[in-house]
């Protein structure tokens, strides 16, 4: 079969399609056929070694993708050939024909769901929901700032935040992904690139701040966003595409204020029920129609590191997929 090969950690443009043994599901896994396979910022730090879960080159990146079931490991119930899957592999893998993912991290697909849709619920959408609902705890009518909304993991929160009846304000770096934030249901957009992200922040919301920060960007935003929060408000920690910031503790006095970590993955594999609910919840939104995630780009195999560029760059606006 054919699978996306990082031989040696540098940029996404040394990656290769080569042809490699065909993985074999062991117990309590199940073989994919790929039809799609999500793109993350985590897959862009391990080709350069900068991910805190390592991956030994030669590799194949992609952590989570959506298919066919072609076989099944000793011990499977509940699965059989021909079911429409999404799954999870852990960190690597993914970016192949085929793939092998364990059958407790995967989950059944209406056929009223797509593939490339499904794909990267567990990562974006699962990371969003954990956060706002069983983190930060948003209630309807409350605010909800989100930092990076442009990317594919700020654009779920604009989205989520929104059903879930919260007025979400959308914060980018320009004025295409506003706009596409304002599609996918933002209330008010800020940019910080033209705009002072503190002061715009707590004048839309009447200088009483921001209930809950949803934070994917971090760097010098981190600091801006928590100085707008309101009282009692929530900062939700998702991710770094900025780098790691330093924060002064005493804003958290001064607001009587929360910093939460929101760590989906490593949830996953505490609280197995906790994982369920958030990826059934998901799957029946999406199902439903009340959420449609938006696909901004399609890339195939050999084309995968131009995928992971657009993401590098920060070009990349919603979610972006591979489809072997």
């Amino acid at each position: 079969m054919r699978a996306v090969v990082c031989k040696a950690y540098g940029p996404p443009e040394n990656l290769v399609v080569e042809e490699v043994p065909e993985p074999t599901p062991g117990p309590g896994q199940l073989l994919v056929d790929v039809k799609a396979a999500t793109v993350t910022f985590p897959d862009t730090l391990m080709l350069v070694d900068k991910y805190q879960f390592k991956a030994p080159p030669p590799y194949t990146p992609g952590g989570e993708v959506a298919g066919l079931v072609a076989a099944l490991g000793d011990g499977v119930d509940g699965f059989a050939v021909g079911d429409r899957i999404v799954g999870g592999l852990g960190t690597t893998g993914g970016f192949a024909e085929r793939a092998v993912v364990t059958a407790a991290g995967s989950r059944q697909l209406p056929d009223s769901v797509g593939f490339a849709e499904s794909t990267g619920l567990g990562y974006a959408y699962g990371t969003t929901l954990y956060g706002l609902k069983y983190r930060g705890n948003l209630k309807a009518g409350e605010s909800l700032l989100v930092l990076g909304a442009g990317g594919q993991v700020g654009m779920t929160a604009v989205e989520l935040g929104k059903l879930m009846g919260a007025r979400v304000i959308a914060a980018a770096s320009s004025e295409e992904k506003l706009d596409l934030c304002r599609e996918r249901g933002a209330d008010e957009t800020i940019n910080y690139a033209t705009e002072n992200l503190k002061d715009r922040a707590k004048e839309l919301t009447g200088g009483e701040g921001v209930d809950v920060i949803y934070d994917c960007v971090g760097g010098e935003y981190a600091e801006s966003a928590l100085r707008a929060v309101a009282w009692e408000g929530r900062f939700l920690v998702i991710g770094f595409t900025a780098g790691i910031p330093s924060i002064p503790l005493n804003l958290t006095l001064l607001k009587s204020c929360q910093i939460v970590g929101v760590f989906f993955g490593a949830m996953t594999a505490r609280d197995p029920e906790l994982r369920d609910a958030v990826m059934g919840e998901l799957i029946e939104l999406t199902a439903s129609g009340q959420l449609k995630p938006h696909i901004s780009g399609r890339y195939p195999l050999e084309k995968a590191g131009e995928a992971l560029r657009s993401l590098m760059d920060r070009k990349a606006v919603g979610k972006v997929v591979i489809e072997p």
